[in-house]
């Protein structure tokens, strides 16, 4: 079960970076690691260096995936990004946090999530 999960995982981000490089993001990172946790894929647009959380499901069983982003979720990606813009010396650059949901073959893009 664990591997399918991953699998399932992996699939949904695959199709998020091509979801975003049609909507003109350029990909910079993805699953960027440091110590303090993951982040699925980090992209630009225009000014904006954009963190991406993915989240792919099956159904609507359990509500939506972006639920699954939680407060917790969301200071240890906040934690995560700022340890990269201070890895790339991009300290200064404007940043959101967007979450991609993937139910089935449908994408919903959800900018500037948290």
């Amino acid at each position: 079960m664990k591997e399918y999960n991953k699998l399932k995982g992996d699939l949904g981000e695959l199709g998020a970076v091509n979801y975003l490089k049609k909507e003109k993001y350029k990909i910079l990172e993805t699953n960027y690691r440091n110590l303090i946790g993951e982040i699925d894929i980090i992209a630009k647009k225009d000014k904006f260096i954009v963190f991406v959380e993915v989240k792919a499901r099956e159904t609507y069983t359990f509500g939506n995936p972006s639920e699954a982003v939680n407060r917790t979720k969301q200071y240890k990606i906040r934690r995560t990004a700022e340890g990269y813009l201070k890895e790339k010396h991009c300290y200064d650059s404007p940043c959101r946090f967007d979450c991609i949901e993937i139910v089935g073959d449908k994408i919903n893009h959800i900018e500037d999530a948290f």
